[in-house]
């Protein structure tokens, strides 16, 4: 039977605290997920929830999925009430989706305590609204709501459900994790006891995991081994509690490690993308330490690791990091020897394989740095400025020579408070006083420099502050502690840069950051 991989973000996932989807949002991260592949989408509950039966209304002219089938998602008739006069039910079939998906309770003690019905009207329910569904021509899942807690309370009513909505004509009946308690081997000893109990092969069942024991990935790869062939999953591992399965994950382990080809030829390189792509449409930061797609899933930082990779990055890599779109990064810290600082230059454009001697003073250079609080895993463009001073042919000339600056704070008696600098610096052999206000110290010494050095470097006027990091280092304490500053800029055409100062002074750190950030821009904008 064919392997099916089914997203659920913009119904499940969306039920993430704090995140909200707009019906332009939804269209959005539809068509995301169309390009990565997946089999079903799973678009909300229409009828029931007012945007999701505008999104389905929208999606029938305005979506052109290539790969996936749209899925309405909706319950089982209400108890008592025949299928037929169900608005939840129309609701589902007026959405004119192809599949739809029907949750349905699995678990004795949610039929009486929460349905407040009998055992036996559940099942009706379940066979009335399938039969129904299937006989309007669509594809049904049946989502068993709890049921790996109801098969184990009372399998022979949990097996009966599973056999009447099969029965009934389901296409596949989908096991609920729904409280996420389970563990991988209670998934699969489950499984295997039900496709015994009643004589159907496990690739008639599909997997819906929570994460709530931090197992929701690794139980849905065990349903896999098990048999299963349906997988429910949401971007990024979005949804309620500590949120669903991260599709992204189980899609490369079923395709890297099981050799599973879940996904169209060519999609699989398109996951880093996607993935952080939905992230900034739910306005919710890439977490960097995800596995396959985060920013820091490939990266290294010890140089035991660096000297391994030198020779083969597989050594220190689970999987090509490109296969999924990702890159491998070197981290230059501390920790780093020779083969981290070398490998991070090449990774940089610079070769310092043939420098020994330059490598050596870089790599010490960095050591005696980091020891003050400096870090350069996160400011490439430091890194970069450091390691070109020490190479002759390559040393970025600055772009001014600093005689002397000066930072005031005012607070008015309206409250209000403002920030002047006033920079002294010589430029191509002029010399230069600018005075600028800013909204604090540090805003109003950038200003300040920019204008002094407009003249001569009009580029600078497209150089944005993008973020501004300030962090007081561990050992250091009270207002006489040791900060360390992370300036990201951007040049407005797509490129941007991080750079770090360290000083017990928080405006001198900062000015460290800004002449590397302007030195580091302006060299750029020559290249």
């Amino acid at each position: 039977m064919t392997f099916q991989v089914y997203d659920t973000t913009l119904r499940d996932g969306a039920q993430r605290e704090g995140l909200s989807y707009s019906v332009v949002d939804k269209l959005a991260v539809a068509r995301l997920l169309d390009e990565f592949g997946v089999g079903f989408i799973e678009g909300g509950w229409p009828g029931a929830v007012p945007k999701d039966t505008e999104f389905f209304r929208r999606a029938r002219t305005e979506l052109d999925l290539r790969h996936a089938v749209l899925v309405a998602f909706g319950s089982t008739r209400r108890a008592g009430v025949a299928v037929a006069d169900d608005p939840q039910v129309r609701g589902l079939l007026e959405a004119e989706t192809p599949a739809v998906a029907l949750v349905a309770k699995a678990d004795l003690r949610h039929v009486e305590r929460a349905l407040r019905t009998t055992a036996k009207e559940n099942l009706a329910m379940v066979q009335d609204t399938v039969a129904h569904l299937v006989a309007q021509g669509r594809r049904v899942f049946v989502d068993g709501e709890h049921f790996f807690d109801g098969y184990r309370y009372d399998p022979a009513y949990t097996s009966a459900v599973v056999e009447t909505a099969l029965a009934a004509g389901a296409e596949r009946f989908v096991l609920c994790d729904t409280n996420g308690g389970m563990l991988p081997s209670q998934v699969t000893a489950a499984i295997e006891d039900l496709a015994a109990r009643l004589g159907v092969a496990p690739d008639r069942f599909g997997m819906h995991g929570q994460n709530d024991t931090a197992c929701a990935v690794a139980n849905t790869i065990a349903a896999v081994e098990a048999g299963v062939r349906h997988v429910q999953g949401t971007a990024n591992g979005y949804g309620e509690r500590p949120g669903n399965a991260d599709l992204f994950a189980i899609v490369a382990n079923l395709q890297l490690k099981l050799g599973l080809p879940v996904l169209p030829e060519g999609c699989l390189e398109q996951m880093v993308r996607v993935s952080h792509a939905i992230a900034e449409i739910a306005n919710i930061a890439p977490d960097t330490h995800q596995a396959y797609v985060g920013a820091a899933a490939f990266a290294h930082k010890a140089g035991l690791h660096a000297s391994a990779i030198k020779v083969d990055p597989l050594l220190y890599n689970h999987v090509d990091p490109q296969v999924v779109g990702n890159d491998m990064r070197i981290l230059v810290t501390e920790m780093a020897g020779r083969a981290s600082v070398e490998l991070k230059s090449r990774e940089l454009g610079l070769n310092l394989a043939g420098h020994p001697e330059t490598l050596t003073r870089v790599t010490n250079r960095v050591k005696e740095l980091e020891a003050g609080g400096w870090s350069f895993e996160a400011a490439d463009a430091s890194f970069e400025l450091l390691v070109r001073s020490e190479l002759p042919d390559s040393t970025p000339a600055r772009p001014f020579a600093l005689e002397s600056y000066r930072v005031l704070v005012e607070h008015r008696e309206d409250g209000a408070v403002v920030s002047e600098a006033t920079v002294k610096i010589r430029v191509r052999g002029e010399r230069v006083i600018a005075t600028a206000e800013g909204n604090g110290p540090v805003n109003a010494l950038d200003e300040a420099l920019r204008v002094g050095l407009a003249r001569h470097y009009p580029e600078l006027r497209d150089f944005e502050l993008a973020d501004y990091k300030v962090r007081i280092l561990e050992g250091s304490h009270g207002t006489g502690a040791v900060t360390r500053v992370l300036v990201e800029t951007s040049d407005g055409a797509g490129r941007d840069w991080t750079t770090v100062g360290v000083h017990p002074n928080v405006v001198e750190a900062s000015w460290h950051a800004l002449v590397d950030a302007l030195t580091y821009g302006l060299d750029r904008a020559r290249v």
